[in-house]
């Protein structure tokens, strides 16, 4: 029996990002990261591009590129924001495909994936289309090449789907085993037979002809397997390498068909995310199976073109890998949920989805017969603007406008196109599946869908004249909420704050404006903003901005003039006015009475003055967004906490004696010096670890207080920033120093290994990727010279040498 193998991960977070602003905020919850996406992705997609081999001494022996080993697809959208934010382990991801082609005959493992992880078979047969050709053009231009096969999200299928999948070139795709409901060898005469729920060969591929008369192969995955290690603990073992080894080299069947694939898909934030060390138990399963000739690794392209199916199936239709009612869990209160919250009902499911499906319904139509008025075809456009999604560049988008429009449109005419294109991508957005997937409305991921609800909602109040808003917050209040009376009270309280408008990009300026050296330009994420004229004065602890604002919105081309004055009065208060600007409309006179006040250091006149000719509106820190609000907060506050830190810190120093004079006794220590050490320690910890080279008798003396005192350290900041700095470290020796040294990196590698050295024994839960990839690069490149001139006598080579392997045994790493 020939035995092959395959492990697919499906990779994808759900959107986060500020539909406004088209950019993830920060997050809190993620901390020390900025978000979650940056999080899951220290935590998991990068460690599966070089995740870790051990040797029996349980030290680190190789690195292994786990996607060029597997079966792989990403969603668009996270790859969107890893290109932006985290290029590194984007390049990774992109080169691990072409490494698997190497491998598996020409064909690369990485799969595509349908756009915005919409459940199919609930969508509109119009956005079916749009999905699958968005999906495709995305991977082309990411991967460089036509994607052989395309995943479903939540393997949610129904024929019409496959259909399109097939019409665009796709091969094949992956299901769940409950999914086929009936199967027949190809060719002959034989007999449909039904299969029992689950009870399909998962070895073989099946060949699925569908209503247009074109086919698509299917592989079902084995269950089992896939569930132990999702939600049965697989990973969490001691042995999980091994354990896992043995669960898919058990899938293969003795005595059935004479080639067999053994093959399981899960989410792929199993591999280090939800399970620590997952990536390492993944690497050592793969590793082992290829070493050891259990099976030959292989991808699903490759197995199709060496064995094509022998055998046919029916799909069971409206049928997904996570609900047992089909597509329900998208839909209905079918009694799928998280288990998290037993007690909750999901009763708000049918109504949500009814009021995103009646919008849409509403903006089809508005949107066809806008559109037919600029273009030949709307809908043939709408499928072609992923190119500008991809490309936002003037002349890209250009070229895009002037293949479809039936003219040469006017600057007004084209930014009217592109609303109405961009009231469609949100429109498709607001369907992701996690808005539906979880266990109450007013969570992350449902309020995240209703977000782009009220975009879309917006772009049609500005194309059209009308809201359809109150409609859909009608339809809200039959969605009965777990928390909240129903949906529309958690659509008021969490969607309608942050919407974002000209007006609110521009009193963002203003206030920001305050706080920056060259005011005068700004970029503010999909915005650009320019200042003339723009007047900057201070009186104390006051200070005062005027000016004229031109906003554009980078996107769309919207372009808008404002004026504006801002007063700040030194604390967290500000008095704002913004209006529209035009010429002609006395604002030199106004900005000049405003000014003529604040020098005679009225700020109650000034206050009046802008009330009078601005209105009441005022904009304050609430309308900032986010990560700008958080940066202008922390400079309000710098004083206080300077202030407040030579308060501790001569709380700290005087008391030191009585505090070590306390502790041998074992007394408590009195909660004013408590605050105080611990405020200044971990403040110390955390400065020190910023700096090029760590004063490591002071970190040293910083750790012992802490135990001695019983202070409590910051441990996950400390988690985040330790690897960091070793990384950095790392990377000044080779920028710095030279292939084989120059005499600089010994103080580099003391002062790394005795911080690593110091750090050990807190048993800090630090992610040691970075540096270790770091580590392993040196090993390779600079270690070896080293060693040579160790070898040869060299006194500082040798300290060299001796301090990389005492920083190769704290990171863990086989150094012979």
């Amino acid at each position: 029996m020939e035995r092959y193998l395959c492990i697919h991960g499906h990779f994808y977070q759900p959107p986060r990002e500020n539909p406004w602003l088209e950019t993830v905020e920060v997050q809190d919850s993620a901390y020390p990261y900025h978000d979650w996406n940056e999080r899951i992705t220290a935590e998991c997609y990068r460690p599966n591009a070089a995740a870790r081999l051990m040797n029996k001494a349980g030290k680190i022996a190789g690195i292994f590129n786990n996607y060029a080993h597997m079966s792989f697809n990403f969603g668009p959208t996270l790859l969107s924001w890893m290109e932006e934010n985290e290029p590194g382990t984007y390049e990774l991801i992109i080169a691990a495909d072409k490494l698997s082609r190497e491998r598996f005959s020409g064909h690369g493992s990485a799969l595509a994936q349908i756009y915005n992880h919409v459940i199919m078979p609930l969508a509109a047969p119009r956005d079916k289309r749009t999905q699958v050709v968005w999906g495709v053009e995305d991977f082309r231009k990411r991967f460089g090449r036509d994607p052989e096969g395309m995943w479903l999200p939540e393997c949610a299928a129904d024929s019409e789907t496959l259909d399109i999948l097939a019409e665009h070139g796709i091969a094949f795709t992956i299901l769940a085993p409950w999914q086929g409901t009936h199967i027949r060898r190809i060719g002959g005469a034989a007999e449909w037979q039904e299969v029992e729920w689950g009870a399909i060969d998962t070895t073989i591929p099946y060949r699925c002809t569908l209503p247009s008369g074109r086919s698509i192969t299917l592989f079902f995955y084995e269950g089992s397997t896939a569930y132990a290690i999702a939600g049965a603990g697989l990973l969490k073992r001691s042995d999980a390498g091994d354990a896992f080894v043995e669960r898919l080299t058990g899938i293969f069947k003795p005595g059935s068909a004479p080639v067999q694939l053994a093959h399981i898909a899960n989410d792929g934030e199993s591999y280090g995310h939800h399970h620590k060390f997952g990536d390492m138990a993944l690497a050592y399963c793969l590793h082992t199976i290829e070493s050891k000739g259990l099976a030959k690794l292989t991808n699903y392209a490759e197995f199709l073109e060496k064995h094509p199916p022998t055998h046919e199936v029916r799909l069971r239709e409206n049928s997904s890998w996570s609900c047992v009612h089909g597509v329900e869990r998208w839909r209905s209160d079918c009694g799928c949920n998280s288990g998290q919250f037993p007690r909750w009902h999901q009763k708000w499911r049918r109504p949500l989805r009814d009021a995103l499906d009646e919008l849409r319904d509403e903006l089809i139509p508005a949107y066809e017969h806008d559109m037919r008025d600029y273009v030949r075809d709307p809908w043939a456009m709408r499928d072609a603007y992923i190119g500008c999604i991809l490309d936002r560049s003037r002349e890209n988008v250009d070229r895009f406008i002037s293949r479809h429009a039936l003219w040469a449109l006017s600057a007004e005419e084209t930014t009217r196109v592109l609303k109405l294109l961009e009231l469609q991508r949100h429109a498709m957005a607001m369907y992701t599946s996690c808005g539906w997937f979880y266990d109450e409305v007013s969570g992350l991921e449902t309020v995240q869908v209703m977000k782009y609800a009220a975009r879309a909602m917006q772009r049609a109040a500005e194309l059209f004249g009308y809201s359809l808003e109150p409609n859909f917050i009608t339809d809200l209040e039959k969605a009965p909420s777990n928390y909240d009376a129903h949906a529309a009270e958690s659509y008021e309280r969490l969607v309608v704050p942050s919407k974002v408008d000209l007006s609110r990009v521009t009193a963002h300026y203003a206030i920001a404006s305050l706080f920056k050296e060259a005011p005068e330009h700004m970029k503010i994420y999909n915005f650009t903003l320019e200042s003339a004229p723009y007047r900057r004065m201070k009186s104390g602890k006051f200070t005062l901005a005027t000016g004229i604002v031109h906003t554009a919105a980078d996107f769309t081309r919207e372009r808008a003039t404002k004026c504006f004055a801002v007063l700040h009065f030194g604390d967290h208060s500000f008095k704002t006015g913004i209006r529209d600007f035009s010429a002609g409309d006395g604002f030199a006179a106004i900005s000049g009475s405003i000014i003529a006040a604040f020098e005679r250091g009225a700020a109650t006149e000034v206050m009046r003055i802008i009330e009078k000719h601005f209105g009441a509106t005022n904009y304050s820190l609430a309308h900032l967004f986010r990560d700008e609000q958080r940066k202008i907060i922390d400079h309000i506050l710098e004083s206080t906490h300077t202030g407040i830190e030579a308060e501790f810190r001569e709380i700290y120093e005087r008391s030191s004696p009585v505090m070590n004079f306390l502790s041998a006794l074992e007394i408590a220590l009195p909660p004013v010096m408590r605050v105080a050490a611990e405020h200044i320690i971990n403040v110390d910890m955390k400065r020190g670890l910023s700096a090029e080279a760590v004063d490591t008798e002071r970190l040293d003396r910083l750790i012992k207080e802490s135990r001695r005192w019983g202070i409590p350290l910051d441990t996950e900041a400390l988690s985040y920033l330790v690897p960091r700095w070793l990384h950095a470290a790392m990377e000044r020796i080779v920028r710095d120093c030279g292939r084989n040294g120059d005499g600089r990196e010994g103080a580099i590698l003391e002062n790394a290994s005795a911080v690593a050295g110091l750090v050990a024994p807190l048993d800090l839960a630090m992610n040691l990727w970075l540096p270790q990839n770091s580590y392993f690069l040196l090993r390779e490149t600079f270690y070896p010279g080293i060693r040579k001139k160790a070898a040869e006598g060299d006194p500082a080579a040798r300290r060299s040498a001796e301090a990389f392997g005492r920083l190769g045994s704290y990171l863990n790493i086989d150094v012979s």
